[in-house]
C-alpha cells in the first residue's frame, strides 16, 4: 500500500511559520525570511494578483510537506521557489507542485517561465528537464552566503508541458 497523497492547497499567511522550518532545513544557508514569504503573499490574491503560491499537506497529520511558488510579470513568469520534505524525494510531489505552478503560469497567460537552480542540485534539474525546461545560462554566486552558481532555465509554452505531463503521468 502506497502513503496518502499529500493534498495541495493555496498557501495562507498562517502556512508562513511551518513553511520557514522546512525551508530553513532545506537551504540552511540561504533560507527566505518571514518577510519574503509575507510579501510574496500580499500579491497572491484578489483581481490583481501576480503571485501563486501552494503548500502540500500531509492527508494524515495536516503537516506541510512542500511548497512552491510562481510570480508573474507581462507574459513571463519566474518560479521563484519550489520544495519537498525530504522524506516526500521521489514520491511525486514536487512534479505535482510544478505542474501546479505551470498551470498558474498558463492562467496568467505567460508565454515563458524562468527559474534559477543551484548547480549542485542535479535532482532538481532532472525534474525540471522532464517538463521541458531547458538551460540558458548561468548566475554567478547567485545564491548567498555559499557563492553557489545557479542554473538559468527556461520553459516556453507552460501550458503545453502542462499537458504533456498529465498525459504521461496519468
Amino acid at each position: 500500500m502506497t502513503a496518502p497523497t499529500a493534498v495541495l492547497r493555496e498557501m495562507r499567511w498562517w502556512d508562513i511559520e511551518p513553511v520557514l522550518e522546512l525551508e530553513h532545513e532545506l537551504f540552511p544557508e540561504d533560507a527566505w525570511s518571514a518577510g519574503m514569504f509575507w510579501s510574496e503573499l500580499a500579491h497572491a490574491r484578489g483581481p490583481h494578483a501576480t503571485r501563486r503560491y501552494v503548500v502540500a499537506e500531509a492527508p494524515d497529520s495536516g503537516h506541510i510537506v512542500g511548497y512552491a511558488g510562481l510570480a508573474a510579470a507581462g507574459d513571463l513568469a519566474d518560479v521563484q521557489t519550489i520544495a519537498a520534505a525530504r522524506d516526500q524525494w521521489g514520491t511525486g510531489l514536487g512534479a505535482r507542485l510544478l505542474t501546479d505552478l505551470l498551470r498558474a503560469a498558463t492562467a496568467f497567460e505567460c508565454a515563458e517561465v524562468l527559474l534559477e537552480v543551484r548547480v549542485d542540485n542535479t535532482r532538481a534539474q532532472k525534474l525540471y528537464e522532464r517538463f521541458g525546461f531547458e538551460p540558458i545560462g548561468f548566475r554567478r554566486g547567485y545564491y548567498q552566503p555559499g557563492n553557489v552558481d545557479a542554473l538559468v532555465m527556461r520553459l516556453t509554452d507552460p501550458a503545453q508541458a502542462t499537458t504533456e505531463s498529465t498525459e504521461s503521468n496519468g
